[in-house]
């Protein structure tokens, strides 16, 4: 069997064609991450991660799932998840102050089962792992983040995360905080420009790196932000090791995987050709790097990627270990788990579905 590499790519369709089947088959591909054009149903979701396991049972199936506007599956019997904030307000709900023992308590419990059937029925299809949860603060100036941030007060962050997580965990699926340190505070898209955060390395230490630090062991992988910290660094943190290996591994302890954000976006172009990009996000820290909706820089990659084996045997370790380690239920099983429709029940009871 092959060894995954630390490529995580896209595919076109609905399934696989010729040029998707050869990528995979790439010894330096280790992901295929999952988009909205690849689900039609949840039959076909199934037959095209079984087709992708075929290939390559090795290779982590991923996609970007977190609930509300970023949710690539939505039809066929998938639950419509909230966005975050929503339990953020809920944590808020009866105490402006958000120091409300029962509205915490509810948040928290809505927050797990949100984890719960986010992973399950992802799971259910074949998919292996979502990158969620959102870790950004809110701070009323993003609006690529907005309602993906549970809250502008790192500890209500920590503490929905950490109960998020617990959900995934429940599944049999890891989970991936985004985007360290964090991207609520600047106001670019880093998907279509360049974002700077002017802010000192203490204000964001003490403010938005707060809910990695406290979330310690239970995060599994963290994504960087595609912005820049000139205060810091002139790099965007992706491409840092100022932020990758003394702030995130030294400082922070983080043991996990550390994937790089999409280099097809704006945000990564400050590092140059998408193969300069990869080798600076490998050499500052990152264990897998991403390239999605760019099948010819996805093909660059490949063809010219240098990756040391001893590079390559450590990323492999730590990947390894966000593959589910449990048998997952098939979906007519799981609409009858007595789990599965406690957690529904409880989302519907507080009207968050």
């Amino acid at each position: 069997m092959m060894s995954p590499g630390p490529v995580t790519l896209d595919v076109v369709g609905l399934e696989l064609n010729f040029e998707d089947r050869r990528r995979i088959l790439d010894p330096l591909t280790g992901g295929v991450i999952l988009f909205g054009r690849n689900f039609a149903s949840r039959k076909q979701l199934t037959q095209l991660a079984a087709e992708i396991k075929s290939l390559r049972p090795d290779v982590l199936i991923s996609i970007d799932h977190e609930g509300g506007r970023v949710q690539r599956c939505r039809q066929d019997g998938f639950t419509h998840l909230p966005a975050m904030r929503k339990l953020g307000d809920l944590w808020a709900a009866k105490n402006k102050s958000a120091h409300n023992a029962e509205s915490a308590a509810q948040a928290m419990a809505a927050a797990t089962a949100c984890g719960y059937v986010l992973a399950t029925e992802l799971r259910a299809c074949g998919v292996d792992f979502s990158f969620t949860p959102v870790l950004d603060l809110d701070f009323g100036r993003s609006a690529v983040i907005g309602d993906r941030s549970f809250s502008g007060d790192p500890q209500i962050v920590f503490a929905l995360a950490k109960s998020l997580n617990e959900g995934l965990r429940l599944a049999g699926m890891a989970n991936c905080g985004k985007h360290f340190p964090g991207h609520g505070w600047a106001e670019a898209d880093s998907h279509v420009a360049i974002p700077v955060d002017e802010r000192s390395l203490k204000q964001i230490l003490g403010n938005d790196a707060k809910p990695y630090e406290w979330l310690d062991l239970s995060l599994a992988a963290v994504m960087p932000a595609h912005v820049i910290y000139p205060k810091v660094d002139q790099q965007p943190a992706g491409f840092s090791k100022i932020w990758l290996q003394k702030i995130l591994r030294n400082d922070l302890g983080f043991e996990g995987v550390i994937f790089s954000d999409d280099l097809s976006m704006e945000g990564a172009s400050v590092a140059g050709s998408v193969v300069k990009g990869a080798q600076l996000a490998l050499n500052a820290g990152c264990d897998a790097v991403l390239i999605c909706n760019r099948p010819d820089l996805a093909d660059q990659l490949l063809s010219k990627l240098k990756v040391s084996k001893s590079k390559k045997a450590e990323s492999q370790t730590r990947l390894n270990r966000l593959m589910p380690q449990s048998p997952a239920l098939p979906w007519e099983d799981l609409q009858v788990e007595a789990e599965y429709q406690h957690a529904k029940l409880l989302l519907k009871k507080l009207k968050l579905i």
